[in-house]
């Protein structure tokens, strides 16, 4: 256990971003299945809010630059393929 009390405070601190990163990486990933399941004209609707949550991502860190490149790319090429 921790003895200082910086040490309590970042403990603490870690897990409440830890939480809201959990939080919002699993609210990106359900809007984009909900943007895979979806049909042209509502996937077409959906794919700028996606691709700024994925942008968002990545821009915290929470997922790699790369990833989120890849991800947009390929969303952008399933909704064009719709």
């Amino acid at each position: 256990m921790a003895n200082h009390k910086s040490a309590l405070k970042r403990i603490r601190s870690n897990e409440t971003k830890r939480l809201r990163n959990r939080y919002q990486h699993k609210t990106t990933r359900n809007a984009i299945k909900k943007l895979k399941e979806s049909e042209k004209k509502e996937a077409e609707a959906l794919l700028p809010s996606v691709i700024s949550m994925v942008d968002k991502l990545a821009k915290k860190n929470i997922i790699h630059d790369n990833k989120a490149a890849n991800l947009k790319s390929q969303l952008t090429k399933h909704v064009a393929a719709l």
